[in-house]
């Protein structure tokens, strides 16, 4: 079973960056399609971005354009790079890896919080 650890949350102005990290560890990382999730309070978890084993990748509409993922299957370590922050992307971001044969895993998730 993957373990997933994320960091790189935190305060940032409206326009800012930051960088979201997450390393798996436990399994075979390169097998999985590696994601970001996000939840805002009293709303449900809802994508930020995907990619697989092979480097395809999927945006939620609302990131598109400022938001990209990379992953570096030497070091198990998916990157979720995010830019012109609004405060709309407060949330806490999850880390996910998903496989046909493992089912899915979640991190515990960070606080990212955007202030106007």
């Amino acid at each position: 079973q993957v373990q997933l650890v994320e960091s790189g949350g935190g305060l940032v102005q409206a326009g800012g960056s930051l960088r979201l990290s997450c390393v798996a560890s436990g399994s075979i990382f390169v097998i999985y399609t590696m994601g970001w999730y996000r939840q805002a309070p009293g709303k449900q978890r809802e994508l930020v971005a995907i990619i697989n084993n092979g480097g395809s990748t999927q945006y939620g509409d609302s990131v598109k354009g400022r938001f990209t993922i990379s992953r570096d299957n030497a070091k198990n370590t998916v990157l979720l790079q995010m830019n012109s922050l609004k405060p709309e992307d407060t949330a806490v971001y999850y880390c996910n890896a998903a496989s046909i044969t493992r089912g899915q895993t979640w991190g515990q998730g960070t606080q990212v919080t955007v202030s106007s």
